[in-house]
């Protein structure tokens, strides 16, 4: 490949990689104002986070046809070839980050819909504690993919351990909550929704720092020890 048509490669390459960065600050920002929907029991925000569902599937429809295109006109090396590979299951995690932050918005406008935001104590901000982790984890995923750095993406395989803990957590007090009073039991239910697609969203970040590993390295890491990963990165 000629000196020209490497850098149109790097800047197409460049190009994707933003857009894949753009659709990651969405979805983040989706999970971020579903919670803020569920800690506020506004319908108004949980419907803006079901509309951006729309884009976000826009998104990933635009990048893989893209994809497509780079790899049926190039001849990607075999780190390049990586990188479209990794960016492509990439981009369907951060779809399913977005699905689960829609699902949590409709779990919202249910619970309001029902009146349980006013009659019952529900244990909201535990869900919150462990939304702003998993939303952390996400936004250290990002990071690590921009810089392509894999210590970081090791800290995000860490961490994931933690917002599982919480998971845990809160579901022995949904289920205190529920044999306390028999009324919690359906937003109970609900919240357990909610709370499993939080988790997912902190499986879908460490899914992403997997593929930064696999980008660098040419590993795959998935379903690994955190020591054989460590190995692999050295």
């Amino acid at each position: 490949m000629d000196k020209h048509l490497s850098s149109q490669f790097d800047a197409e390459l460049s190009a994707i990689s933003t857009r894949v960065l753009e659709m990651g600050g969405i979805v983040e920002s989706q999970v971020a104002q579903a919670v803020h929907a569920l800690a506020n029991f506004s319908c108004e925000s949980a419907l803006q986070v079901i509309q951006t569902e729309e884009r976000v599937n826009q998104l990933e429809i635009e990048i893989d046809r893209d994809l497509s295109t780079i790899i049926a006109r190039r001849q990607p090396t075999a780190r390049d070839l990586r990188l479209l590979i990794a960016i492509s299951k990439s981009i369907g995690n951060l779809e399913r980050v977005g699905d689960e932050a829609a699902r949590i918005a409709r779990t919202v406008q249910r619970l309001v819909d029902t009146g349980v935001s006013s009659r019952l104590r529900l244990p909201v901000g535990d869900v919150s504690f462990e939304a702003q982790l998993a939303t952390g984890l996400l936004r250290k995923a990002l990071d690590a993919f921009a810089r392509l750095d894999t210590q970081q993406a090791l800290a995000v395989l860490k961490e994931d351990n933690q917002i599982d803990a919480e998971f845990d957590g809160l579901m022995r007090k949904l289920i205190t909550y529920m044999m306390e009073d028999p009324r919690t039991i359906s937003a109970s239910i609900d919240l357990v929704f909610v709370a499993k697609a939080i988790e997912r969203v902190g499986d879908h970040a460490k899914n992403l720092a997997e593929q930064i590993i696999y980008i660098v390295k040419g590993t795959d890491v998935r379903h690994n020890s955190l020591d054989a990963v460590e190995s692999a990165i050295r």
